[in-house]
């Protein structure tokens, strides 16, 4: 297919060459970085550009305004979109906004599906992402051979725009709380004089073994920080959440205590550091560090 593109960062950049290596011709526009090394794209100035040069356009930005922006805004998607053709935000935002994004795209003629993904740069550049996707069979059915270039667990979760966007928000929830639960079960086995990395090893056999577990757990005994996911996204993640909930009308206790541990590591100047990093604002509450180089 002819695939515009518009979100070249980490987890995009890798995702447009998965894309490109399964034959599918791109069209992009840069913002704030160069074309990425061993993309073959043709580049244009504009997000318009981009959409009057494809059949589907793809965007995968930081936030529900970057996203309003490509779409609506001057110079964007919408001016330049042609009927039939299909736009795919792979963002994650408001669940809210995206209803109305994709209400503003059908009144040009274009479908509209909402597609979050989790699994990280790892799960970008290995093609293993999760996509969960919002919107209607037919456009479902029409970008799957796109999904399957990108990713590997692909489930409509329902032909309602924002279905996507409503859970790639539970899956930072629960991502948020495992890695809260991790940090606090390292510090407090760590505080009672247990080696941290026999801890984690013994409870990885166990009901309590999980991903974040595996993966976050050595993060934090080993201080590996660089971002696979950064903090600020995963606060801006919970943010969607507790705006989503006070309008259903439903508490999340423990969102909201994540996100103000997330908010402590920003404060701290942490919020480019990885989510995982989350366990030192834990340890500066126990002022105790659950390995060496700790806070």
């Amino acid at each position: 297919m002819r695939i515009g593109f518009i979100g070249l960062g980490v987890m995009g950049a890798p995702m447009a060459r998965n894309l490109a290596a399964a034959g599918h011709e791109l069209t992009v526009s840069l913002n704030r970085s160069d074309l990425p090394e061993g993309l073959a794209a043709q580049v244009v100035a504009t997000p318009a550009e981009v959409a009057r040069a494809s059949e589907v356009v793809i965007t995968m930005l930081p936030d529900t305004p970057d996203v309003e922006r490509v779409l609506l805004g001057a110079g964007g998607v919408a001016e330049g979109i042609a009927q039939g053709a299909l736009v795919i935000d792979m963002s994650s935002i408001s669940p809210i906004a995206t209803a109305d994004f994709a209400a503003a795209l059908r009144e040009k003629g274009a479908g509209y599906l909402d597609a979050p993904v989790s699994g990280g740069e790892v799960g970008a550049k290995a093609a293993s992402l999760t996509i969960m996707v919002g919107g209607p069979q037919a456009e479902f059915d029409r970008a799957r051979p796109i999904f399957e270039a990108l990713g590997k667990n692909i489930t409509l979760v329902g032909e309602q725009n924002g279905a996507g966007q409503t859970c790639k928000i539970a899956n930072q929830i629960v991502v948020a709380l495992n890695i809260e639960a991790v940090a606090e079960a390292l510090v407090f086995a760590s505080k009672a004089g247990c080696d941290p990395a026999q801890v984690r090893q013994a409870l990885l056999g166990g009901f309590a073994s999980s991903r974040v577990l595996e993966v976050h757990g050595e993060r934090m005994i080993s201080r590996s920080f660089d971002p696979g996911f950064r903090i600020r996204l995963h606060q801006k993640d919970l943010g969607l959440a507790l705006d989503s909930a006070r309008a259903l009308g439903v508490a999340l206790p423990n969102t909201a205590t994540a996100q103000q541990l997330f908010s402590a590591c920003a404060a701290q100047g942490a919020a480019d550091k990885d989510h995982s990093a989350l366990v030192t604002a834990l340890e500066t509450l126990a002022h105790h560090p659950v390995a060496k180089g700790g806070a």
